[in-house]
This record gives C-alpha cells, structure tokens and sequence, in this order.
C-alpha cells in the first residue's frame, strides 16, 4: 500500500491543479473501511459533544517545574530554536522572499502558542521547516491554507474531541508515511548546495532512500523516477 500510495503521489503531485492531499486522505479512509468493516459502525456512533479546554496550570506543581525545565526543556531547546525557528525563517524566505519574517517574530510566535497552548492543558507545540516543507509540496502558498487546518482542527476539538481516535484510523501508517516521505523530500530537496537541479536531488534522494531498506529497489526505484523525469511524466 505505501508504494501504491508513494507512486500515486508522485503523479498527482505533477498535476498542479490535482488535490494530491484530498486524494490521498480519501484513499486512505477508503483502505482503512475496507481493511477495517468495524470502523463503519465507529463512525456512524460518532457524536458532536461541546468540550471547552480547562485551565491546567492550577494543577501544577511546583516540584514538576524543576523536572520540566531539566528533563524536557532543555534537551529541546536546541533542536526548536534550530529546526522550528531559524530553519523555518530560512525557508520561508527563500519560498516568499515577498512575505519575509524574522527570528523575532517566529520566537514570539513560540512563546505566546505554548504559554497559551499548554495553560489550557495542550502539549508543547512548535513550527517546523519539514511541516512547511511538506505544506508546500502539497499545493499550500498562503496563511489561508493554515487558517483552514487551523479551523478543522479548532471543530475537531471543540465538538469530536471524543471521537478524535476514530478519525485518526482513517489514515493508515502506509498513507501517512507517503506524506512524511515526501515532506520529508522536498526539504531535503531544497538545499541548492549540491549544483543538482531539484530533479535530481529528488532521483538521488529517493535511490539513497530506498537503498537503506534495499539496494535493488533504491536502484530501480532511482531508475525508474529518472526515466518518469526525463521524458515529463513527472516533475519535483
């Protein structure tokens, strides 16, 4: 399933003006009730219930602070200010050098979500540069497309916090891994330091990719992306 659906993608994210997302999550809910009859039931008991977040830091202690700076701040915060602040700063630019933003504005951003965020009981949050990356790659130009994401997500909790597990089984580890696959290979394939256009970058990354897991199909799957890129079957 996650060749069909890598193979798939590579297809119709050649189509510009093909919903290569939509698609993919439809075909995943498709497998997922074919796979699973059951999750048909699941979703026909799926409620809207009216849950507001409760304010959790009245719940903290002080003896946690300790533990929290030590054991889950700081070993994170390398990798945030890295990877979350000035990486995204950095790709964004390069994406929209007509929307630029600073460092200033991405590390305020940061402190004002998880301050409000996890005030009300949610888990640290952070950007990141593969999550735009992969935004991106998958036809996203604008903030709209976040305020949409944003608005699904805001319903999602509010009214189906409970049957949020549910939905979740409606994309497979198979689909979900095509999009990190390609999130993943649009950042990597952003890097201009190599002298490779980016359908290059795409073959050798996709060969070394797949050479990890096995030699022989990191080769035939390099093969097989080069010829797709050089008769225009395909493109990055």
């Amino acid at each position: 399933m996650a060749i069909v659906a890598v193979s798939l993608t590579f297809v119709l994210l050649s189509r510009e003006r093909v919903p290569a997302m939509l698609i993919l999550l439809l075909l995943g809910a498709a497998v997922a009730i074919v796979r699973q009859p059951a999750l048909l039931g699941e979703l026909g008991t799926m409620a809207f219930r009216f849950h507001l977040p409760h304010f959790a830091l009245a719940s903290l202690r002080w003896e946690d602070v300790p533990t929290g700076v030590v054991v889950l701040g700081l070993p994170q915060a390398a990798l945030t200010l890295g990877n979350a602040i000035i990486t995204t700063v950095e790709e964004n630019n390069a994406l929209f050098p007509d929307r630029r933003i600073t460092v200033r504005h991405v590390a305020i951003d940061h402190g004002l979500m998880n301050l409000v965020g996890t005030s009300l009981g949610g888990v640290p949050m952070c950007h990141g540069a593969g999550g735009m990356a992969g935004h991106v790659r998958f036809g996203a130009r604008t903030g709209g497309s976040l305020v949409i994401l944003g608005v699904l997500v805001l319903f999602v909790g509010l009214f189906l916090a409970d049957s949020a597990a549910t939905l979740f089984k409606l994309v497979p580890l198979s689909v979900l891994g095509a999009i990190l696959f390609f999130g993943g290979l649009e950042l990597a394939a952003g890097s201009h330091g190599s002298g490779l256009d980016k359908n290059d970058r795409y073959v050798l990354l996709v060969t070394a990719g797949m050479s990890m897991w096995n030699m022989g199909a990191g080769y035939l799957a390099g093969l097989l992306l080069w010829q797709c890129f050089q008769r225009g079957w395909l493109k990055a």
